[in-house]
């Protein structure tokens, strides 16, 4: 049986705007969240609801710091492995410390788009 992801976490800025949440995600039964260290706090979570997002998203860690201070949140929140977590980031030094935890950590060159996803989930159970 192909092993399966508990956790999907997404940076922000140049990883998911302007991607719309695909709702086929969570139907499969994935919790998502979202990391971002930016220090603009209260624009970030504007946009995500704006962008009516906000719904699709169990974990919410947003503010300045490491990337490992927000999975070390969410990790405590969603009690999952970081085995069982991917995460997808446009910076390789978040990559690099997240991946450090057991992440399955995807650097995004261009965003992240339905292909994106798809091989991530590929890899992830292999």
């Amino acid at each position: 049986m192909e092993k399966k992801a508990n956790v999907i976490v997404f940076d922000l800025d140049y990883t998911l705007w302007p991607f719309w949440v695909d709702t086929h995600l969570l139907e499969e039964g994935y919790e998502l969240g979202v990391a971002s260290r930016t220090s603009e706090i209260k624009g970030a979570k504007q946009l995500l609801d704006l962008f009516g997002w906000k719904k699709y998203f169990k974990y919410v860690e947003i503010f300045p710091g490491s990337k490992v201070t927000h999975f070390l949140n969410i990790q405590k929140s969603s009690q999952a492995d970081y085995k069982d977590m991917i995460f997808f980031d446009d910076e390789t030094r978040n990559i690099m410390d997240v991946g450090k935890l057991g992440v399955h950590a995807i650097l995004v060159r261009d965003g992240v788009t339905r292909q994106v996803i798809k091989s991530a989930l590929q890899s992830f159970g292999k």
